[in-house]
């Protein structure tokens, strides 16, 4: 697992607390005899869910398996909603630093020079013309074109049909570039359909894919094995190669039982009436679908990922400018990091993504 960014994916440096709560927040925690992450989030966060949040702002510390936390450890706990108090090295409340307004260019003859950037809302924390600056990534996206400085300029455009983005929009370089998209494994997985036809930018975020399960008959899930029988319920049209990567072939030789439901709501649904043993679904949609469907108090996330996604700026491999743009992006994410301005953005979004759902 990268350290390097998943480490900075939730590293809570900024406050979106009020002053009235306390007058510092987050801080520095020594793991005690008996903790786990989720007492640990239980107890500063008031909330057991916020275990994900904790682990993935301590991946250099902890390891990529939640159970490595050992009795000493120093973990970071960031300022979220005001929580938690009165820790070691907490940092003062303050105003939250503002996104800058996102700007939505229209599809006219004086943009069809510029570097066309596509995108589409309904992702949150990730990309939304309702989120503050668009989303996270639409935030880092336009500062990395900004840093990158274009001649011909860029501009954001915003398609609300994600099936019409891979294909035909961007195979047919009808705009030239699109995020966020995962991206297979395609060192093994190159017959797949994106490793076959796109180029991928650097890692922008890394996202925990996790298993959602009922609190009255958790599943387990120490290591594959425990997978092994179960039905597993992930929304009609989402990606399935984490199920059926090398070593572990769930679908391709009928280990497990795959449930596709219309919705991630109808998912956690099937979890909570108990047809299916977990729900599977990124950490973010998992946790605004159990506030959402008031399944909060039944359904809980097993604590060890199921996988680890990229997301990423794509480009057709039919495009006859593809690596030179996407150097372009890759230059300013390295540039946006080595400033720290990558951080501020990242903690800044998630921040106020868990805030709202407190």
């Amino acid at each position: 697992m990268s350290n390097t960014i998943f480490g900075a994916v939730l590293a809570f440096s900024a406050v979106f607390g009020t002053a009235a709560l306390a007058q510092t927040c987050g801080g520095t925690y020594t793991v005690q005899r008996g903790d786990s992450l989720s007492v640990i989030a239980d107890t500063h966060y008031k909330n057991a869910s916020m275990w994900t949040a904790i682990h993935a702002a301590n991946l250099a510390v902890i390891g990529e398996s939640p159970d490595a936390l050992r009795v000493g450890m120093k973990l970071t706990l960031g300022c979220i909603d005001g929580l938690p108090a009165g820790l070691p090295d907490g940092v003062a409340l303050q105003a939250a630093v503002a996104s800058p307004a996102v700007r939505i260019a229209p599809g006219t003859a004086q943009s069809r020079d510029k570097i066309n950037l596509l995108t589409a809302g309904d992702y949150a924390p990730f990309t939304d013309p309702e989120l503050p600056g668009g989303g996270l990534l639409t935030e880092v996206v336009d500062a990395a074109m900004t840093q990158a400085a274009p001649a011909q300029g860029y501009a954001i455009h915003w398609v609300n049909d994600w099936g019409a983005h891979l294909e035909p929009l961007l195979s047919n370089a009808l705009l030239d570039l699109g995020f966020p998209w995962f991206q297979p494994d395609c060192a093994v997985m190159a017959d797949t359909y994106r490793c076959q036809n796109f180029h991928f930018s650097d890692p922008m975020f890394e996202m925990l894919i996790l298993l959602f399960t009922n609190k009255a008959d958790p599943m387990p899930f120490a290591s594959d094995a425990d997978v092994i029988g179960k039905r597993l319920c992930r929304p009609n049209g989402y990606f399935t190669h984490d199920l059926d990567r090398p070593g572990r072939r769930w679908l391709t030789e009928e280990k497990i039982t795959l449930v596709q439901a219309d919705t991630p709501a109808a998912c956690f649904h099937l979890v909570n009436e108990g047809r299916v043993d977990a729900a599977t679904v990124n950490l973010f949609l998992g946790a605004n679908t159990l506030i959402q469907e008031g399944l909060r108090d039944n359904i809980l996330p097993v604590e060890r990922p199921l996988s680890e996604e990229g997301l990423h700026v794509v480009i057709s491999k039919r495009h006859w400018r593809g690596t030179s743009h996407l150097y372009r992006i890759n230059a300013g994410l390295k540039a946006l990091k080595k400033e720290g301005r990558f951080e501020e953005i990242v903690a800044r979004h998630l921040e106020l993504f868990w805030a709202q759902l407190q």
